[in-house]
């Protein structure tokens, strides 16, 4: 008998005696029926990719903490968010947005900043950007913006003419395009860049009282950022391969996390749409609250277990954390878990990544890949449904009510066009930020693009730029003019 103590097994743990040769009809003949052993392998390798996401396809990820240094009961009934010192694990998984997986770390490109907070009432997923705001507003819009930004359907290849076209025609992107043609429109690493929430989300406390707030991950690292010719530098894999190579040298990477935090009544008279997700809240009016250290500190064993088929949802909340009117955010509470069930299956949440890490009660059982019954600790063989007459089974709980969301007093049902709103006045107070070297950075990235579209693109974007700073049009106008004489 061999004296391995590790045997090799099916799938369904039986042993294997021989991996190296098919079963055949003599040495020189067919295969035979009976090579359930081959057929398993080719099987599943057949099946070893799942489609990749439509965004953020490219990305890596790793386990860490959350360390509470404020005490947001005030706010909150979330009980992670409760005593000084409560320490939460996370995943964490970063990503570019755009491309596939056969894209770059290092292309021009928002970054993906995701969170799962397996906290003791459950998951919370945070689900944001490295920037503070995004390209649009209204999701009704969202797949022809990627369609703009993917390749061009024709060749295949990238099209900046394309961007343009789309940006220049939907001017609530014109503050984050600004952002993402700036020095910081390509991190250096996973590492050196912030993390935002993005949208507005909500706390809610034991009293029914709700606050909004907008989270920010400041990186303990400082901020570094490439140029177009040293992104082109970099290994297509840098990003990743540094996120790694630093957990495992026990360089751990750490950020500083914040709250913004505004009152129901100051949402109500504020001069901006609180929950515009082309808009920033000023600083000077809502000044950041440090809460907490965020550390990422343990790497992944198995890239497609625990990367490739994590699932993130902004639709995942725990008591005392909840949503806003953000009409992207809105959208974006059916799309992701949606995309997850097409990706993964029905049962995505069961996945070891995803799975909470507090018990799960609950009457669904069925669906491809169903196992929840082996983390569920009260049996419900006999009972799939609620309301029900056993009362030692799962029943809701009705102190964690979140409080209603109000919504303006006669407020009409139908479209409403956003489209000629302030989209200007936030990208010029960035760019009048800006030093020398700064604005010439962004105006020769914008304008080598530009330069690819046609004359009524071009003259659509001019009138923006102008809009948001006199001397922002001038310098893309003059660029504009350099870059066209080189095409």
């Amino acid at each position: 008998m061999s004296l391995n103590k590790c045997p090799l097994t099916l799938a369904n743990g039986a042993a294997v005696a021989e991996d190296q040769n098919s079963i055949s009809a003599g040495k020189r003949g067919s295969l035979t029926f009976d090579n359930y052993h081959l057929f398993e392998k080719l099987a599943h390798f057949n099946r070893e990719r799942i489609p990749e996401r439509v965004v953020h396809a490219r990305g890596t990820g790793t386990y860490g903490t959350f360390t509470l240094t404020a005490d947001l009961s005030k706010y909150t009934m979330a009980d992670f968010l409760q005593q000084i010192g409560c320490q939460t694990k996370v995943f964490a998984r970063f990503s570019t947005v755009g491309g596939g997986q056969d894209s770059n770390d290092f292309a021009r490109d928002p970054r993906g900043f995701a969170l799962k907070f397996y906290t003791n009432q459950g998951n919370w997923d945070m689900v944001g950007n490295n920037t503070p705001v995004f390209f649009l507003r209204d999701p009704i819009k969202f797949p022809d913006f990627i369609h703009s930004q993917k390749k061009d359907p024709q060749t295949n290849l990238p099209n900046p003419a394309r961007m343009y076209e789309f940006w220049a025609n939907s001017p609530q992107a014109f503050h984050q395009m600004t952002i993402l043609m700036s020095d910081r429109g390509i991190p250096s690493s996973y590492r050196h860049m912030h993390g935002f929430s993005s949208h507005s989300l909500s706390l809610y406390n034991a009293k029914g009282e709700r606050y909004w707030v907008k989270w920010h991950f400041k990186s303990n690292q400082g901020i570094k950022n490439l140029t177009n010719d040293e992104a082109a530098k970099m290994p297509s894999f840098g990003a990743q391969q540094d996120l790694v190579e630093a957990i495992k040298n026990k360089n751990f990477p750490s950020w500083s996390v914040n709250l913004q935090i505004m009152s129901m009544d100051q949402a109500q008279n504020y001069s901006i749409n609180p929950f515009d997700l082309t808009k920033v809240w000023p600083h000077a009016d809502f000044p950041l609250m440090e809460i907490g250290q965020l550390e990422l500190n343990k790497n992944v064993e198995n890239y497609f277990l625990e990367v490739e088929q994590a699932a993130f949802s902004p639709s995942n909340l725990v008591p005392g954390v909840g949503v806003s009117p953000d009409k992207m955010l809105q959208a974006r509470l059916l799309a992701y878990p949606d995309t997850q069930r097409y990706r993964l299956g029905a049962n995505f949440n069961q996945l070891k990544v995803n799975a909470p890490h507090c018990p799960i009660n609950n009457y669904q059982r069925d669906g491809a890949m169903a196992q929840n019954h082996l983390a569920n600790p009260v049996d419900i063989s006999g009972v799939n449904f609620y309301p029900n007459e056993q009362i030692d089974l799962p029943q809701p709980i009705a102190e964690y009510t979140e409080p209603p969301l109000p919504i303006l007093e006669q407020a009409w049902i139908k479209a409403y066009d956003t489209q000629l709103e302030d989209n200007f006045s936030q990208a010029g107070n960035l760019y009048r930020l800006m030093s020398d070297e700064q604005k010439n950075q962004l105006v020769n990235n914008i304008a080598g693009g530009l330069a690819l579209a046609t004359g009524t693109i071009q003259n659509k974007m001019l009138q923006q730029f102008y809009s948001a700073d006199q001397d922002y049009g001038n310098r893309i106008k003059h660029a504009l003019a350099t870059a066209k004489a080189l095409v």
